[in-house]
């Protein structure tokens, strides 16, 4: 077969969670699939040694100055000239004029959702737009859809009313390279947020402000992805005081950086209102740290029993959930143990051996 994967952000210096999910999968079916010729069709960045050709693995760069034109209009021109037998588009969204057989990733459908908050960019509310628009009709024309929970699939299957033989969940991996890096002490909370309001960057400043109070050991909170100008804003916003000396933003962290990142924190917090699934809490748990998450969505699907789950909404819950923690040397002994045991159960090699069955299936 001739299989074309759409990769667009992949070479992106800032990737975040769809970009990996893409990279990652390429670089295992490298390895499995010797026999079938892949195009993998890439905007032109600056992080362009992550994924190198092989024989049977040709990279395409595309320019276009942005992203709907690019899919709608350079996509399409190089799948004409190409002529693959399969078009696998990774990010949520496709072209709408696709003349091959077209599987889509739909990691998630929180834009057909009720918005939570009207404090997204306005890159996020573009591209909330966008997937709007252009997902109902694209889903029309695939032969498959792929997500990446049990969750997230009984959604799509309810709003969108896909059918069994059409939509297919497939779990995301965790890096072989997230593994416990020695430290001498565990000597943070460490929180991975970003300006989407899912993220619940707000309540969990406030429930840092409460675990303040309520802790004795009183550690920093380390805050990745946002900088220190926002996170100001957020707390003079919410009225909160006295913690602004206790929080570290060092800004976007590059993923090679992440497992001494997590190693070195004492509990990782990710108590998001909405995820389809999660990838930063098998992170945090292959680096041996506890992780405090929601009971909502895909969060407990993912977590197992090696969690915490936490109400969201509940700053309050938040707090007291670290403090547990803290507090209780056997609970977070069999945390990190059983976060281990789970995150080993994931692996990239497992979504690229599904990935490559569906391929075989068209």
């Amino acid at each position: 077969m001739k299989i074309a994967i759409e990769a667009q952000r992949i070479f992106r210096t800032n990737k975040h969670g769809m970009d990996f999910v893409a990279l990652e999968t390429i670089k295992e079916l490298q390895k499995l699939d010797s026999e079938n010729e892949y195009f993998i069709l890439v905007s032109p960045g600056k992080d362009n040694e992550v994924l190198q050709e092989t024989a049977n693995f040709h990279i395409i760069e595309l320019k276009c100055p942005t992203y709907p034109l690019w899919e709608q209009i350079a996509l399409p021109i190089a799948i004409n000239k190409i002529r693959p037998d399969v078009l696998h588009c990774t990010s949520n969204t496709a072209p709408l004029l696709c003349k091959v057989p077209l599987i889509l990733t739909l990691h998630d459908i929180i834009f057909l959702e009720k918005k939570r908050s009207t404090s997204k960019s306005l890159y996020q509310t573009l591209g909330w737009y966008y997937r709007r628009m252009v997902v109902p009709e694209v889903l029309k024309k695939c032969s498959k859809v792929i997500t990446v929970s049990k969750y997230e699939a009984g959604r799509i299957a309810e709003q969108l009313k896909l059918s069994s033989e059409k939509l297919v969940a497939v779990y995301n991996g965790v890096g072989k390279h997230f593994a416990p890096v020695a430290s001498e002490e565990k000597s943070y909370i460490f929180f991975l947020g970003n300006t989407d309001p899912k993220k619940n960057t707000e309540r969990v400043l406030r429930a840092y402000s409460h675990y303040l109070h309520i802790s004795d050991k009183k550690m920093p909170l380390l805050i990745a992805d946002l900088n220190i100008q926002y996170v100001k804003g957020l707390i003079e916003k919410e009225g909160i005081r006295g913690i602004i000396d206790k929080i570290n933003t060092p800004g976007y962290i590059n993923n090679s950086d992440l497992p001494g990142i997590y190693s070195k924190a004492f509990v990782f917090l990710y108590p998001s209102l909405r995820e389809s699934f999660g990838i930063p809490i098998l992170e945090a748990m292959a680096c041996g740290t506890p992780v405090v998450t929601s009971c909502t969505s895909a969060m407990p699907e993912i977590a197992g029993n090696a969690a915490l789950l936490v109400d969201p909404n509940n700053e309050k819950e938040i707090a007291e959930a670290i403090v547990k923690i803290e507090n209780d040397k056997d609970l977070n002994k069999n945390l990190v143990n059983a976060g281990k045991l789970r995150a080993s159960e994931f692996s990239w090699e497992y979504t690229a051996r599904e990935i490559l069955k569906i391929y075989n299936s068209i």
